[in-house]
């Protein structure tokens, strides 16, 4: 359990709380599970409670968490009784949280009504009915130190010779056991000048010597195509949260347009005067 908290004992828990969970038959969030002085704890709050813990406590047996929330909110009310009410930066702090909860729901609302399969499936037609997509290259490569070694390799494979088999023999590249294959790449995956040459070959050309930071290359060009649109599965979370968002912004810019918005100007003051706390320290 979180250390700095206290607990009662589970025999001591169970006195206190087993007459109002007995009580009732069919429990909802206004169940009593805790009095203290006269206030009362219900199951809406420990629900709550639970709702928005760290990932590592709601991985606790539900046993244990309900009597570790239930006690936690029965110490917080003991310790809260011991004041007559909030601080001023408390009352503001509270302010912005309803605040900001309440906008929570306007935006979870948006996102119910909007972010729907039947729009996320018009978003993806939308964006790739005509996909034409990219080109895509395979290719393989010889890496070598210096142009002279890059151009005896190529007198070989122009020879004839098997150009995996010379990756194998002469390339100093992390590819060279696997016969220098590099797999599909797409346009800016490789160096400028690497991807110059691949782009000017032909299916089975081998190219002349090309340096790079890395040292001299022979590439081959072992096939070519053009990319696939993505399946709506890799790409629906993406097209959830533009619609979510476009929908949001486009509420907010109603609710702009209909509302009366007065921003007051500060007179003597600058910007620093929000790191002024003792402002609300009442």
């Amino acid at each position: 359990m979180p250390k700095g908290l206290t607990f009662l004992s589970s025999m001591a828990l169970a006195a206190v709380f087993a007459l109002p969970l007995a009580a009732q038959t069919t429990p909802d969030a206004d169940t009593v599970v805790a009095n203290v002085n006269g206030d009362e704890i219900t199951l809406g709050h420990v629900i709550a409670s639970v709702a928005v813990l760290p990932p590592q406590y709601q991985q606790l047996e539900d046993a244990v968490l309900f009597d570790f929330i239930i006690e936690q909110l029965v110490q917080q009310q003991l310790l809260s009784q011991e004041q007559e009410g909030l601080t001023t930066r408390n009352k503001l702090a509270l302010e912005n949280e309803a605040r900001s909860l309440q906008a929570v729901q306007t935006v979870e609302a948006i996102s119910t009504a909007e972010v729907t399969d039947e729009a996320i499936q018009a978003a993806y037609d939308a964006q790739f009915a005509n996909f034409e997509g990219e080109d895509e290259y395979d290719a393989s490569h010889i890496l070598v130190e210096t142009e002279e070694k890059a151009q005896e390799v190529k007198a070989q494979l122009d020879d004839g010779a098997d150009f995996a088999e010379m990756a194998r023999e002469h390339s100093t590249g992390p590819s060279g056991p696997n016969g220098g294959a590099l797999g599909w790449f797409g346009k800016g995956r490789m160096v400028p000048e690497f991807e110059a040459a691949v782009i000017d070959l032909e299916k089975g050309q081998v190219s002349e010597p090309v340096q790079t930071q890395f040292g001299w290359h022979l590439v081959i060009l072992n096939d070519k195509r053009k990319s696939e649109a993505p399946a709506l599965d890799a790409v629906r979370n993406e097209l959830a949260q533009t619609l979510q968002q476009e929908a949001i912004q486009a509420k907010i810019a109603e609710l702009t347009e209909q509302a009366q918005i007065e921003r007051s100007e500060l007179e003597g003051v600058g910007p620093e005067i929000i790191r002024q706390t003792t402002l609300i320290q009442e």
